[in-house]
């Protein structure tokens, strides 16, 4: 992974982090989603204007990989109804790249050497850690619909990583790609947000507009770096370097949120970050 590649990345888990923040401030989260979503697939039309098509052995990636990018909005907005910020991200992006790691190495043969093992099993622990630390209800025990959703969120996002790592790779033209994905992935969710609202959403979604649409921008910015360095680098160390936006997550909900993050979060999640890096660093 080169420099260029790596500052990338970490751009976009800063900005990735930044989109997820804005769509859990905005409490109701099918209007949040609408407006992320669907200026998402506004912003792919109008690049899709200027841009090649994709190759056409690559549409049943894109088909797939939006179906997959559905389902984990929809778990994603579940998971920010139940839990709290600094918790559920964390948990949502450190699943990821585990099991991109795995579906790495039986799919693409990009095989883990020792270190990478390690940062396995590191990162494990700190999820497990964090999983464990009680969300919300009486004590500290776990709320289970809500760890539930947001361990869902990370397979769908370790599914997505991957088809999505294949399909760019063969697409010919990352931007048509990137272009094309925000147009099929952005348009289920406003399609069912109106069939619910009907005539009432544009009133509905008027007093959240602006941040939304800024959520949809940093969302289609973020991924498409993360896209583009996938050409660039093999997906594991590139989903591992991503989700430093835990980091960043974790600091936006104690900072901006006002969620009590404490020692036993902050050793968890540190945990998670050290064997992020040890993917990161093998090979």
């Amino acid at each position: 992974m080169t420099p260029l590649v790596a500052a990338a990345v970490l751009i976009a888990a800063v900005t990735h982090a930044s989109w997820n923040a804005i769509a859990h401030h905005i409490r109701d989260q099918l209007l949040s989603f609408t407006l992320i979503s669907g200026g998402g697939a506004l912003i792919g039309a109008v690049t899709a204007l200027f841009v090649p098509l994709p190759a056409a052995g690559v549409w049943p990636f894109l088909i797939l990989s939006a179906v997959l990018h559905v389902g984990y909005m929809a778990l994603l907005m579940r998971s920010f109804t139940l839990g709290d910020f600094g918790q559920m991200y964390p948990i949502a992006r450190g699943t990821a790249p585990l099991v991109v790691t795995v579906l790495a190495a039986v799919f693409l043969h990009e095989t883990p050497d020792g270190r990478q093992l390690t940062g396995v099993a590191v990162a494990c622990a700190g999820l497990v850690g964090l999983a464990l630390w009680g969300i919300r209800g009486s004590g500290r025990r776990p709320h289970w619909p809500a760890l539930t959703a947001a361990l869902a969120t990370g397979l769908a996002i370790a599914g997505y990583t991957v088809v999505d790592g294949v399909g760019v790779r063969t697409a010919g033209t990352p931007l048509g790609y990137i272009a094309w994905l925000m147009i099929l992935e952005g348009l289920p969710i406003p399609l069912y947000a109106l069939c619910r609202h009907r005539a009432a959403l544009a009133a509905r979604l008027r007093p959240y507009a602006a941040r939304g649409l800024l959520g949809a921008a940093l969302s289609v910015a973020a991924y498409a770096l993360v896209l583009w360095a996938q050409t660039r680098a093999p997906l594991a160390p590139v989903a591992a370097l991503r989700e430093s936006s835990i980091i960043v997550g974790a600091a936006i909900g104690t900072l901006f949120f006002k969620e009590r993050f404490g020692a036993p979060r902050l050793a968890a999640a540190g945990l998670m970050a050290a064997g992020i890096g040890l993917m990161l660093h093998g090979g």
